[in-house]
């Protein structure tokens, strides 16, 4: 950062910073009511597109370009796996003690902006990219391992974890999470950023431990989410939309047979078989980044007490259950129109909300991970707040360059747009599995597609 920037990092009331992840930009500078209108006319003309050169399946899961030989036995290395969970405990641990331990104010700890930031967002751009990172080096995986150790417990667990409860348990963290960054009231204090993650350590802990290490699969929320992520990943695995770099079934486990591919994103969606709770993460995912949008515009500013929990808890569950409700409605109108079990054809189609939840996330978070992120790496030179300068990041202050309105308003108008189209482009061709492939079958989702659109881009450009 340009040393003119460098200020110290201010003593911030906890629950002030780090409340959405819109990261308060309200000065794009853009047309509203043009990025709206264009953003869905967008979206339409993507399915018309799709309809006329889109006449065959094109996203085969078992398609991939294999990596070299060299590179794939380093990314599949036993070694690296080690290393990537031993730094990730570190780091966990480092931030609960800091969070106990280090400075009191918001401003000045490191444990508020390590988890909603430099993790939860984070997160985001290392599993798209790189695959379920989380899954691999887990801290949870590596304590859990311990205790069946120290129990003398198998890591199988003492009974199977249900099959019907799929993505269910995650989609509970997960909800439980958007409420706590977005609603909860003191959700920055440190000591309770401390508490919480002790508190999620011993639950998840204590579920692997009598389901076993198959828990964190599904049951973990992060991981869950992480690996949902990385089914948009560029790295996949030869035979099927499996993502890459999974986690090892147990410590010194020889490398996957299946060989690490390079593969057309959307084709790690093309699964078509229903998964339990799926459909409910997605729209958690999508739903809360809509909610928070909701927060920022003046009609919620001008009529609602920000500071309510009763108020922000409805507003997050009304826009949960607003996703949901359009979704499922297209799908069974979708399902009526050609014939096809309105039950089931929800789930079937459930991974393809995840391009649109990554398209809302990236949106909602570009600018809060590219500014307020600095704040953790200038922390970390002084993680207890004693006078250390370990990174010489002393008195630093966030650099707002980096991320401007005109850089930041093509972002988020391109990232909700994109989503959008990435998820009519999946779904397309999914439905063009179906027996029934008839063209009307697929304008209720293509509708909703263009509203969630516009809902999205106005929800954005209203603050």
């Amino acid at each position: 950062m340009d040393p003119a920037h460098h200020v110290p990092a201010p003593h911030v009331p906890a629950g002030h910073v780090l409340a959405h992840g819109l990261g308060g930009r309200t000065d794009l500078p853009l047309d509203a009511v043009a990025a709206i209108a264009g953003g869905g006319i967008a979206v339409a003309a993507s399915f018309l597109a799709l309809t006329l050169a889109w006449k065959r399946p094109r996203l085969h899961p078992s398609a991939g370009r294999p990596l070299p030989p060299a590179l794939a036995r380093v990314l599949d290395a036993a070694a690296l796996t080690r290393t990537g969970r031993v730094l990730a405990l570190a780091a966990a641990a480092l931030v609960v003690a800091v969070a106990f331990a280090g400075p009191p104010a918001t401003g000045a700890n490191l444990a508020p902006w390590a988890l909603y930031v430099t993790f939860w967002v984070g997160l985001v751009p290392a599993s798209v990219l790189l695959g379920p990172v989380w899954r691999r080096v887990n801290p949870l995986r590596t304590l859990h391992a311990a205790l069946c150790r120290a129990t003398r417990t198998s890591p199988a667990g003492r009974r199977a974890l249900p099959p019907r409860l799929g993505y269910w348990p995650a989609a509970a963290w997960l909800t439980g999470f958007v409420w706590l960054e977005l609603v909860a009231p003191n959700r920055s204090d440190p000591r309770a950023v401390g508490a919480l993650i002790l508190a999620y350590a011993a639950v998840n802990l204590a579920l692997a431990w009598w389901f076993g290490r198959d828990w964190f699969t599904r049951g973990d929320g992060f991981e869950a989410y992480s690996t949902l992520l990385a089914r948009m990943s560029p790295l996949g695995r030869r035979g099927g939309g499996t993502p890459a770099l999974p986690a090892p079934p147990a410590a010194g486990a020889t490398s996957p047979a299946r060989p690490l591919v390079l593969r057309t994103p959307l084709t790690g969606l093309m699964t078509g078989t229903a998964e339990p709770g799926l459909t409910a993460a997605a729209c958690v995912l999508i739903g809360s980044t809509g909610f928070d949008g909701v927060t920022r515009t003046t009609y919620w500013r001008d009529n609602v007490d920000p500071s309510s929990v009763p108020a922000g808890t409805l507003g997050l569950a009304a826009a949960i259950a607003a996703v949901a409700a359009l979704y499922v409605a297209a799908l069974r109108l979708s399902a009526r129109l050609t014939g096809q079990d309105p039950a089931a054809l929800p789930g079937r189609f459930a991974a393809t909300l995840l391009p649109i939840a990554l398209g809302y996330t990236v949106a909602h978070y570009f600018s809060f991970l590219v500014l307020e992120g600095q704040t953790t790496f200038i922390l970390l030179g002084d993680p207890f707040g004693t006078g250390l300068d370990l990174f010489g990041t002393a008195g630093n202050r966030v650099d707002h360059d980096l991320a401007g309105p005109t850089l930041t308003a093509q972002v988020q108008v391109n990232a909700i747009v994109l989503g959008h189209i990435a998820g009519t482009v999946a779904a397309h061709d999914l439905a063009l599995r179906s027996p029934a492939r008839a063209l009307h079958g697929q304008l209720p989702v293509a509708a909703v597609m263009v509203a969630l659109t516009c809902a999205g881009l106005f929800a954005l450009l209203s603050g």
